[in-house]
């Protein structure tokens, strides 16, 4: 093999770690209270965050707004990703993640282990890589405590629309 093809290869391999060290440093902001402040660290300056339960947050003002909903709603968490496929095509990449963690809400202390399906774009910027895209799907159901099937996220949602 050519130093050229050794030069993209370890390009790519840089670029997935990067990307993995970017989704680790989003899942520590989220665990430290879904720290508003910190979260716009992670995303483009036109980053979106986006669900099906809590709608789309564009920019980094309104990404910081949906996190301090989450302050409010959320007394812990522990976001666990894994299994990621990473496909990086020169600037840009995809990166698909399984999630997996428990969740206490603050309204009724319900406690709730929850699983979903990230699907992440990516860009690289001069620094380090940024998402420019973050959507939710559900995968799964959530659980309470006892492990007992409870309903989909749709009222914690609905409360933070609210708010």
């Amino acid at each position: 093999m050519d130093l050229e093809g050794i030069e993209r290869r370890l390009t790519r391999m840089e670029d997935i770690e990067a990307i993995k060290q970017l989704k680790a440093r989003y899942c520590e902001i989220c665990d430290d209270d879904h720290n508003p402040e910190r979260i716009a660290s992670v995303f483009a300056e036109d980053g979106i965050w986006e669900s099906a339960e809590f709608g789309t947050a564009k920019g980094h003002a309104d990404i910081r707004k949906l996190f301090q909903g989450f302050q409010k709603l959320i007394e812990f968490s522990q976001h666990n990703v894994m299994n990621p496929i990473i496909d990086v095509q020169g600037d840009r990449a995809i990166g698909e993640w399984y999630f997996m963690g428990p969740f206490k809400f603050r309204a009724g202390q319900q406690a709730r282990w929850l699983a979903l399906q990230y699907k992440d774009d990516y860009v690289k910027h001069p620094a380090p890589e940024k998402t420019r895209r973050s959507s939710r799907r559900p995968h799964g159901k959530e659980y309470e405590e006892d492990h007992d099937t409870c309903g989909q996220s749709q009222d914690v949602a609905a409360r933070l629309r609210k708010e």
